[in-house]
């Protein structure tokens, strides 16, 4: 039987360019092709017959009356048009990737345009020409939230410790929402605070339901549950029931796989229904009241707007106390006087009520922002606690102090002589019920007092207060007079990351531990304002994924990789 041909391979043949076509043909080699300077065509192979039969079929006699050096200097000529040539679409490609990368960082063209014509004019048209429609904007917006994601991922297997922080609300389609958060640290002390996810909860929200979703995240994510150091709720039934709450579910589930978690209740909120306890009612209703006539007839906000700056909601009891004569002047003009303004000891409950709303709303501001660590929150409680107690006693004196409350001061002149002492000691009864109020809502906090105690000021601490596993390494720790200094000089996380890990590994353990713990659920409370921003009752059918999306990319500290995002990317500007 005869054998098959075998088909010859033209790549199989090894051919070279030769540097002679050049001057002979005007032909060059660029980028492993033969292609001719004059017309800027590529043939096949780099074959005589070929580049031969180009140069006279489509160029005859057009270089042919050159001389000498003539034909070299005609090559250089023609290789400095290709290479121009070449650069201009380069310089292109680059033009659209340098703009892409900045256009990622802006998602919306107007805010990119205004920021184009302040920062760079010349660059104006360039940015004009990037597609930004509405699927183009989606798309990059899925890419950089799976890319951060990406990078939560690897962090996560790093992760030595991490807790939870957990929040439902309803967004403007009336859905709930459960926000997940959670704070991991590394071997190396880093702290990685990021949005986890967000789940929608389709039918209800109870513990359980709240459960399955908070697992669902944590395993998509591939995170083991034996590293979960604890989870923080706002303390609704659902999330800190004692039997089906959230918080106590993902407790059980931890111990089951070996680890140890503690449920805390959020600071800030209960520092909130602290706040709610004091009943000041009978100067609080008449407040608002006015405050709503003012705010509700347009008439009377404008023509009040021309006299005084109007009240802010933050420091809305402050402001209308200071306004409270312009206020009770322009009541009465417009029919709707206030009476409790011209009644002396009804002007001093609402000076005291402004005074603790005063201090209540420092603890507050103390109290939110990223990354705090658990036991200077818990520090700024404490604190507040002893400043009740002091403020309980200077009111209980025989000549009371009114340093403290500047309001009181102000109308203290005001009251009866004879009815001074009594008024004080009813406001002095005030914050003794508030101190109790504190001192009750805290206990959650209270029960790892000596654990954060240690860890801010170990060189504090008694070592036989210490756990019985830390107590060695303390006193190895509390000896060491260069320690001492720099815990005196470095941040926490700083001191406990420069320890010595062969010395100290099971204080540094401890330190993870603390380092990692929320103290609320601050960051919740922003990303709902988020989500609340960019999903309204104009925008009521953004999907879950692309809410999800935009939370994340709003919340996170990491840097998407934006070079790879677009290497992955076939065109930088699709036509849709």
């Amino acid at each position: 039987m005869a054998t098959a041909k075998k088909k010859r391979k033209v790549d199989s043949e090894g051919r070279r360019f030769q540097e002679r076509r050049e001057v002979q043909y005007f032909f060059t080699e660029n980028r492993g092709n033969c292609v001719c300077l004059i017309c800027q065509e590529t043939i096949a192979l780099f074959k005589d017959f070929n580049i031969k039969r180009h140069y006279q079929t489509k160029h005859a006699n057009t270089y042919d009356k050159l001389t000498g050096s003539d034909p070299a200097e005609k090559v250089k000529q023609l290789h400095a048009a290709l290479a121009s040539q070449q650069r201009f679409f380069t310089r292109a490609c680059e033009s659209k990737e340098s703009i892409t990368k900045q256009a990622a960082k802006y998602i919306y063209k107007d805010c990119v345009m205004k920021m184009v014509e302040n920062v760079s004019p010349d660059k104006k048209q360039e940015f004009m020409n990037v597609c930004l429609a509405r699927n183009t904007v989606a798309r990059r917006v899925e890419d950089i939230s799976s890319d951060i994601q990406r990078q939560l991922g690897d962090r996560g297997v790093a992760f030595d410790c991490f807790p939870l922080a957990c929040d439902e609300s309803t967004d403007a389609s009336d859905t709930a929402q459960l926000l997940i958060f959670l704070r991991g640290v590394d071997d190396n002390m880093n702290v990685t605070e990021e949005l986890l996810d967000l789940q929608s909860l389709k039918g209800q929200t109870r513990g359980k339901d709240c459960f399955v979703s908070v697992c669902e995240a944590v395993d998509d994510l591939k995170l083991p549950w034996s590293k979960v150091s604890g989870i923080i709720t706002d303390g609704a039934p659902a999330m800190a029931g004692e039997r089906s709450g959230l918080s106590t579910l993902i407790c059980n589930k931890v111990s089951e796989e070996g680890g140890n978690a503690i449920k805390p209740h959020c600071i800030i909120h209960q520092q909130a229904l602290c706040a709610k306890h004091l009943k000041f009612d009978h100067v609080m209703k008449p407040v608002e009241k006015a405050i709503s006539s003012i705010r509700s007839k347009s008439l009377h906000h404008q023509q009040f707007q021309h006299d005084v700056r109007w009240l802010s909601r933050g420091s809305a009891m402050q402001r209308f106390f200071s306004l409270r004569e312009e206020i009770g002047r322009f009541l009465g003009e417009k029919g709707e006087p206030m009476e409790e303004l011209s009644h002396p000891v009804l002007l001093a409950d609402l000076a005291i009520l402004v005074d603790i709303t005063k201090h209540l709303n420092a603890l507050n501001v103390n109290l939110q922002g990223q990354d705090a660590v658990v036991s200077q929150l818990y520090g700024h409680i404490k604190a507040f606690g002893i400043k009740l107690q002091i403020f309980q006693r200077h009111l209980s004196q025989t000549e009371p102090c009114t340093v403290h409350f500047p309001a009181l001061k102000e109308v203290n002149d005001s009251l009866p002589k004879d009815n001074i002492g009594a008024q004080m000691m009813t406001y002095a009864t005030a914050i003794t019920s508030l101190s109790m109020e504190f001192n009750k809502r805290f206990r959650d906090f209270a029960v790892i007092e000596k654990d954060m105690l240690l860890f801010s000021s170990p060189f504090s601490v008694d070592s036989d207060d210490a756990p019985p596993q830390l107590q060695l390494e303390l006193i190895e720790l509390q000896c060491d007079d260069e320690q001492r200094g720099k815990h005196q000089q470095l941040s926490l996380v700083d001191f406990y990351g420069q320890l010595d890990k062969g010395r100290f590994p099971e204080m540094q353990t401890f330190a993870k531990k603390m380092l990692s713990l929320f103290g609320s659920t601050h960051l919740c409370e922003q990303s709902f304002s988020v989500m609340n921003l960019n999903k309204n009752r104009l925008r009521s059918r953004l999907s879950e994924s692309h809410l999800r999306d935009i939370l994340r990319i709003s919340t996170t500290s990491l840097k998407p990789d934006l070079a790879s995002l677009l290497k992955s990317r076939s065109q930088y500007h699709p036509s849709h």
